[in-house]
């Protein structure tokens, strides 16, 4: 296989905006749609979302580290997990998920307050790699040697570089351009955030700062950043899982967008298109376990479930005008809400109302 020939000292510029196919502009669509959505089934169902997350962290851990080669399964993480508290780990794969499952929930707990800085990349990753004896000399550290994506055969043995990456004496200067990039068309908003995102991804893999480590960090770097962007349902469906479902396309259209824009003729469809799939698919994912677990309602409580996606309280009175049905039709379905442990009752008598249950703050 032939070495990526051109160097690369000067960061090919990143777009300010691109061209949307319409296949972008549905998923976009779709994703964006369910976020409204989902700010009231967060709401809605507290009970169901600890299991959710609980689920969807041992798949994102398990699957995320083995697209980089790990051999835990899920089951082997979740046992994993069970004894983080012996900081106790034999082997690398090991190693490996106790460092991703602290820097999840340290993203998932402090999204808000986690800035996109050199700095706070550079504690990612030394987070990240805390217990890998094998990376202690260069965690936290941007890399000191090339790290070029190469290709091998069954046997180990490289067949060549499919990807050649910043050397690390230009990586320091690329990443403070990838950086700066983020931080100007974050607070300018003219690219939709799940463009920005994606186009951030491709650059961060195609500097690959690190000795070690960069595929990890990329995916906690995009649910950083998705959270960040609002998209709250992240945590609670694993999109690394979705990912690992598709590995070879996760290449394929990562290296086809990253070398043609280092050639200067950026194709940011084949990346952005299988990005915005894969968070369609995490959604799918999620929505059919809610639809498992959400309690079958009859049509006019459903009705007046939706109603709660706009309005925080909900009277007697105002339902029976919204849907048009009687006072004692209107009762009996917010029973049937409230057993449903999707609405709380406040109140007695004429100054009775109903309001969407609230999630615990823990």
């Amino acid at each position: 296989m032939a070495k990526f020939g051109r160097k690369w000292t000067v960061l090919t510029p990143l777009p300010d905006s691109i061209p949307i196919s319409p296949d972008m502009l549905r998923l976009v669509s779709e994703i964006d749609e369910f976020k409204g959505h989902w700010r009231t089934w967060q709401s809605l169902t507290p009970d169901r979302l600890q299991g959710l997350r609980r689920v969807a962290t041992i798949e994102s851990i398990g699957s995320s580290t083995r697209i980089e080669g790990s051999r835990l399964s899920d089951r082997d993480v979740e046992a994993l997990l069970g004894r983080l508290e012996t900081r106790s780990f034999a082997t690398r794969d090991e190693q490996e998920v106790a460092g991703y499952a602290f820097v999840m929930e340290q993203v998932f707990a402090h999204f808000g307050e986690i800035p996109l800085t050199a700095n706070m990349l550079k504690q990612l990753h030394r987070d990240l790699l805390q217990h890998s004896i094998k990376d202690e000399r260069h965690r936290g550290e941007w890399k000191t040697l090339p790290n070029h994506v190469a290709a091998f055969d069954a046997d180990g043995r490289e067949l060549g570089i499919v990807f050649e990456t910043s050397s690390p004496f230009d990586t320091a200067a690329h990443m403070d351009a990838l950086l700066d990039w983020h931080r100007r068309v974050e607070a300018d908003t003219g690219l939709h955030p799940l463009l920005r995102i994606g186009i951030f991804v491709v650059g961060f893999l195609a500097i690959h700062p690190f000795q070690d480590g960069n595929g990890r960090l990329s995916r906690i770097l995009t649910t950083l950043l998705l959270l960040r962007a609002g998209y709250s349902h992240v945590p609670y469906s694993s999109l690394e899982s979705t990912i690992e479902q598709n590995k070879e396309g996760y290449y394929l259209a990562l290296r086809r967008t990253q070398i043609t824009w280092r050639e200067n003729a950026a194709d940011w469809h084949a990346w952005l298109l299988f990005f915005l799939r894969s968070i369609r698919q995490q959604i799918t994912r999620l929505q059919k376990r809610l639809d498992a677990n959400r309690p079958q309602l009859s049509p006019l409580a459903r009705q007046l479930a939706a109603l709660f996606e706009t309005r925080e309280t909900l009277t007697n009175a105002e339902a029976v005008k919204l849907t048009g049905s009687n006072r004692s039709t209107i009762k009996a379905k917010f029973v049937e809400l409230v057993e449903a442990g999707l609405v709380e009752a406040h109140g007695k008598g004429r100054g009775a109302y109903y309001a969407k249950r609230l999630q615990p703050s823990s």
